[in-house]
C-alpha cells in the first residue's frame, strides 16, 4: 500500500482547508505537466498579468567564499572561479555578486516534547533574527512548527512584528515529523518563489513519525534549489546520546547537500549567534550560471564543484542538481 502524503495545517485558514487542498492538487497537476523548477526547458509563466519567458536551460548556483578563518570574501570576479559538473569544466555565462538579492525564508521550529525546555531561547533568537535580517517590501518569511503534525503558524509576510507574534505563540507538543515538515515547506511554500529561497531548521534532527523519507525530502529540496540551514539543539544537552549523534548527522546532511550550513551551538544562548551567522552568509553570496555540456535528459543527479583560483579561499555550494527527464512522448520520437 502506498504511503499517504503528509499534510500541513494552516491554523488561520482551517475553515477553507478543502479549497486550499483542491488548489494544491491542481497546482501539483500543472507542475507535473510543465516540470516547473525541475526540468531545464524554456517555460512561460504569467506574473502580474504579463507573460515572462524563463530560460531554465541555464544552471544557476548560489555559493559563498570564505578564508581559512571563516571570513566571507565578497570582492572576487568571474575569472577567479572554475565550475565543474561531474568533473568536467563548464563555461560560465552568468556571474554576479548577490549581496542584495530578495530573500524568501521559511523558518521551521521543532516543537516536539524533547525541546520543551529550550523553546524560550529558540523563540527569542528567531525574533531577533527577523528584526535584524528581514527588509520590508523586499524580503518575506513564514513560520512552521512541527511535532507529530505540521502547522503553518504564519504565512509569508515582510512584517517582523507579525512574525514575532506567531513565534511567541509556539507551544511544545508530542512526536517529531521532521521530514514531513521540510518536505511540505519545500513543495507547498518555497518551490514557486522567486529570488533566493532558504529554509532555516531548528531541531534535534530526530524523526519518529514522518511519512516521507529522508531521501525523498532531500531530493525535493535539491530539485527545487532550496538551501537549508540547520541549527541543532543537541549541543545544549548535558549528555550526548546515540540519538543526538544521529540527529546531528541528519541536520548536517540536509545542509551540506543543499549548499547551506549546519550550526551546533554549545549553549542555548548561542542560538542568536547562529542566526546572525546565517544572516551574514545570506548577504555574502555569489551566483554563477552555465549551460551544461551534458545534454542528456536522463534525470540523473549531476555533481557540481566550484574551485577558487586563490587557494587561500574555499567556495561552498550545493553538491549538485537533477537533470531533466525526457517525457515518454518525446523519447518515442
Amino acid at each position: 500500500m502506498a504511503k499517504a502524503k503528509p499534510r500541513m495545517v494552516d491554523l488561520k485558514t482551517m475553515r477553507i482547508a478543502g479549497i486550499i487542498l483542491l488548489l494544491l492538487v491542481l497546482a501539483a497537476t500543472v507542475a507535473a505537466q510543465t516540470g516547473q523548477n525541475q526540468t531545464p526547458q524554456n517555460q512561460t509563466r504569467r506574473t502580474d498579468g504579463q507573460t515572462i519567458l524563463v530560460d531554465v536551460d541555464l544552471v544557476n548556483i548560489f555559493f559563498t567564499v570564505a578564508d581559512n578563518k571563516g571570513r566571507f570574501i565578497t570582492n572576487l570576479k568571474k575569472e577567479d572561479f572554475r565550475v565543474f559538473e561531474d568533473d568536467k569544466t563548464q563555461i560560465v555565462t552568468n556571474f554576479s555578486s548577490e549581496t542584495d538579492l530578495p530573500l524568501t525564508i521559511a523558518l521551521l521550529v521543532d516543537t516536539s516534547g524533547s525541546i520543551r525546555d529550550k523553546l524560550r531561547f529558540e523563540q527569542e533568537a528567531a525574533i531577533e533574527f527577523f528584526y535584524s535580517t528581514l527588509r520590508r517590501t523586499k524580503d518575506k518569511a513564514l513560520i512552521i512548527s512541527f511535532d507529530s503534525g505540521v502547522d503553518l503558524l504564519q504565512d509569508f509576510t515582510d512584517d517582523p512584528e507579525v512574525l514575532s507574534e506567531a513565534v511567541r505563540k509556539i507551544r511544545a507538543g508530542g512526536g517529531t515529523s521532521l521530514y514531513d515538515a521540510v518536505y511540505l515547506a519545500v513543495t507547498e511554500k518555497l518551490a514557486e518563489q522567486q529570488g533566493r529561497s532558504v529554509l532555516i531548521l531548528i531541531s534535534d534532527g530526530d524523526d519518529n513519525s514522518s511519512r516521507i523519507s529522508l531521501t525523498e525530502t532531500l531530493e525535493a529540496a535539491q530539485k527545487n534549489f532550496i538551501t537549508i540551514y540547520s541549527i541543532s539543539t543537541n549541543s545544549t544537552a548535558y549528555f550526548g546520546s546515540r540519538e543526538q549523534d544521529r540527529g546531528d548527522k541528519t541536520l548536517k546532511r540536509f545542509s551540506e547537500e543543499t549548499g547551506g550550513k549546519a550550526f551546533f551551538p554549545f549553549k542555548l544562548q548561542d542560538l542568536a549567534v547562529s542566526f546572525q551567522d546565517i544572516g551574514e552568509e545570506l548577504r555574502s553570496q555569489y551566483s554563477v550560471g552555465y549551460r551544461s555540456s551534458n545534454i542528456k535528459t536522463d534525470g540523473t543527479f549531476r555533481r557540481i564543484r566550484i574551485d577558487v583560483a586563490d587557494k587561500r579561499y574555499k567556495a561552498k555550494a550545493r553538491n549538485g542538481y537533477y537533470a531533466p527527464r525526457a517525457s515518454a512522448a518525446a523519447s518515442q520520437k
